[in-house]
Formats: C-alpha cells, sequence, structure tokens
C-alpha cells in the first residue's frame, strides 16, 4: 500500500491491537535527525535498551548504504497515522538456513510510549514477516526487568522460552535477558 510519494507502508490491519494508530514505513531522508537522536539522547531508547554513546553518524551512515533495508539486518519506522516517526522496528535472520527465523525488536521515543503504539507496531511487524517471509519462528529478547515488553509479547502470542542469565550489563551491573518465541503455527488469527 503507498501512502505518498515515496512512502510505503507496511501497515497490515489486525483485530488486536489496534493498528490503525500506527504504520511501518521505510526510513526516508527527512528521519535522519530521529536516527541520530538514537545514537546521541539516552531517553531515545529507553533504560532497557540505551547501549551507551556512540558514532552519532552510525544510523545516517546505514541508512545511506541501503535505506536500512538489507538480507542482514532490517530496520523501519514506527510512524503515527499522521506519518510522525515514533520509534524504530527491526529485525535480522536467525536459524539456519537463513530465513527461517527473525529476532524483532522494537522501540519507542519517549514522548510516544505508554500509549498502545509498541503493541500494535509489534503485531504490524509480526503480521509482515510471517505474510511477506519463509519465517517459522519470531523471537524476541527483552530485559527481565522490562514488564511492559513481557507482557506485550505475551499477548501477541510469543512464549516465554528461557532465561539468558546475565547477558547483558546495564547501568552497572549484569541483567538477565528473557527469550520468547512464536511460531507460525501459534499465530492467532
Amino acid at each position: 500500500m503507498r501512502a505518498g510519494p515515496g512512502k510505503v507502508i507496511l501497515a497490515l490491519m489486525s483485530p488486536q491491537p489496534r493498528t490503525d494508530t500506527v504504520h511501518l514505513r521505510a526510513f526516508t531522508e527527512a528521519d535522519l535527525d530521529v536516527l541520530d537522536r538514537l545514537c546521541t539522547d539516552p531517553e531515545a531508547l529507553g533504560a532497557f535498551e540505551w547501549p551507551g554513546f556512540s558514532d552519532p553518524r552510525s544510523r545516517r551512515k546505514r541508512w545511506e548504504a541501503d535505506g536500512y533495508i538489507s538480507a542482514e539486518s532490517a530496520a523501519v519506522a514506527i510512524a503515527r497515522a499522521d506519518d510522525t516517526v515514533a520509534g524504530i522496528a527491526s529485525w535480522l535472520p536467525r536459524g539456519s538456513p537463513s530465513g527461517v527465523a527473525y529476532e524483532i525488536g522494537a522501540a519507542l521515543l519517549p514522548e510516544h510510549r505508554g500509549q498502545g503504539l509498541g503493541a500494535a507496531a509489534q503485531q504490524l511487524l509480526v503480521d509482515y514477516l510471517l505474510d511477506h517471509t519463509t519465517a517459522n519462528r519470531l523471537e524476541a529478547l527483552t530485559n527481565a526487568g522490562n514488564i511492559a515488553e513481557q507482557k506485550t509479547l505475551t499477548r501477541l502470542g510469543f512464549r516465554h522460552e528461557g532465561t539468558m542469565r546475565g547477558r547483558s550489563f546495564q547501568h552497572g551491573e549484569y541483567v538477565d535477558v528473557l527469550v520468547y518465541g512464536l511460531l507460525r503455527s501459534d499465530r492467532r488469527g
């Protein structure tokens, strides 16, 4: 589906959560300031995703190289109905052969959190990958302290499959990371 010049929207409608308030689309040149912010603003990705400062040009360089969409990894804008960028959704192949499984992730900018946009965006990403790729499995990793994300993944049909103890280092301590998985055959519909 197209929405305006050069804007490809990956929005696929689902009964829950309400996906009419958000859509996924490729990043455009007009969005580069948002990509820069992800590298320079500790609040942009939130307490569970901020990896520390990095090259503020890295995401811009990646966009210039391939528009942030390649076989190795991809990221798209989470955009509100008015096309304001609210965050980033990503996927990268896991498993063998390539394309049988994808690790997914999503992060909202602070001013867009707590409004159900993250759940809607993740539902759209799940629908997109299961409808348009050969993926049999989607997986998501989340910090053990990120209760909101754990609840969202469960509502989307993901199952908690395990805990990787001490897998991440955040805010001066090692933290556990939880693994969630969704098989094509688990899909709600």
